[in-house]
């Protein structure tokens, strides 16, 4: 028998199709290592607005400043550990928490990771899950983080707070943002069953090759499934980009700026010109302008210096989306790196959303987001389980 889901996006029929509400309820969440609020967003414009922010906090007083913007001021700013071991501070009762602690001590980009204290981020975490009283909280973080020690000791921790425990890892792109990102969930909840909601079902589905033939199995996918969304369907609307800095437009303008391109760095541009080469087709064309390091590596590395494909989802959105080097961060035709703007949309963040800070601290909120779309089938599974526990 198929697991029940929610598969309609509508309000009504999200709770017609689920057969568990006769009408609406709004539940309280609370946004832990905030970052500019993907979370918050998706659970926010999912549902009909059935989900409310109460509390949230974030280090980072760009990213606290971004989330309040959006929000409502009620994102503390500063170290977790120093605001619950401050006496005066409350937090509020919540339905649900939600949050991703540092992911950089579990991240195969950390050389260092065996010893680094922010895996253990997940402690206050929970601690304020537990305050909340909290009938569920969800977890965010890098794909790293499922098998090791630290996830051992987070089901364990969650299991004696009195919480049912599940976990998976999502490709982003199976859920209608244009970006193959994926990321680890871990699911506590004391309400509802797990086994009826979680994960949530598939809405997009990879295409095989170049034909309109879809790669999927029933089960795991909503009735009527999509296409992965791709670049184009993204940013194809967008001119190219002027100056270098952030300006006094209305969106999506602001944000759609460039850089200040090296003579050689162009020419290492053009001399990858076709969608989805890479540093070994620079390597190839023109190895007098490629980097000795990238020469000397004969390995791994494919995405680096990478351009995009039109017709496909983009790849991971990191921090340092607008420095080709670091990824797949090249225009498919045009020769320069996405635009603050083009990676904000790539993890659905809408035109209209607010970012706070320097054009260095939006691309940080930008590339360490849970993109809002995705977010969104989350909470569907969320208020799944609040409906029907």
């Amino acid at each position: 028998m198929a697991r029940e889901t929610i598969t309609d996006e509508t309000f009504y029929n999200q709770r017609k199709n689920y057969g568990l509400i006769k009408r609406p309820s709004v539940f309280t969440i609370i946004d832990v290592f905030a970052g500019a609020g993907g979370l918050t967003l998706g659970f926010t414009e999912s549902l009909g607005h059935s989900f409310k922010p109460v509390w949230a906090n974030d280090f980072n007083n760009y990213a606290a400043d971004t989330y309040n913007a959006n929000f409502g001021k009620h994102c503390n700013k500063g170290d977790i550990l120093e605001i619950l071991q401050n006496g005066p501070t409350k937090i509020p009762k919540a339905d649900v928490v939600l949050g991703g602690p540092p992911c950089q001590g579990f991240s195969l980009l950390n050389k260092k990771r065996g010893g680094d204290a922010r895996k253990q981020l997940w402690r206050p975490y929970l601690e304020i899950a537990e305050r909340a009283e909290a009938k569920i909280f969800l977890m965010e973080n890098v794909p790293q983080l499922i098998g090791t020690f630290e996830h051992g000791e987070i089901a364990e921790a969650a299991k004696a707070a009195g919480y049912k425990v599940a976990w998976v890892i999502l490709n982003a792109a199976d859920y209608g943002v244009p970006q193959t990102r994926r990321r680890a969930f871990i699911i506590g909840t004391k309400v509802g069953d797990l086994g009826k909601v979680f994960p949530p079902l598939k809405t997009h589905y990879k295409l095989n090759g170049n034909y309109e033939s879809p790669l999927f199995e029933k089960p795991d996918y909503v009735e009527n499934p999509e296409p992965w969304r791709t670049v184009r369907d993204a940013i194809s609307d967008l001119p190219p980009p002027l100056g270098t800095e952030i300006r006094s437009l209305s969106p999506p303008l602001d944000l759609h700026f460039g850089r200040n391109p090296t003579e050689k760095s162009v020419k290492r541009y053009k001399a990858i010109p076709e969608e989805g080469m890479n540093r070994f087709d620079l390597q190839k064309r023109a190895p007098e302008i490629t980097p000795g390091c990238w020469i000397r590596k004969v390995t791994g590395g494919t995405d680096l210096f990478g351009r995009l494909w039109w017709d496909k989802p983009a790849y991971t959105i990191r921090t340092e989306f607008f420095k080709p080097e670091k990824g797949r961060y090249l225009h498919p035709v045009e020769h320069r790196p996405i635009t603050h703007r083009e990676a904000a949309r790539f993890q659905t963040f809408p035109d209209s959303f607010v970012f706070k800070g320097s054009k260095i601290e939006i691309a940080r909120q930008i590339g360490n987001a849970v993109p809002p779309v995705l977010a969104a089938r989350l909470a569907d599974s969320v208020y799944a389980l609040l409906i029907g526990g």
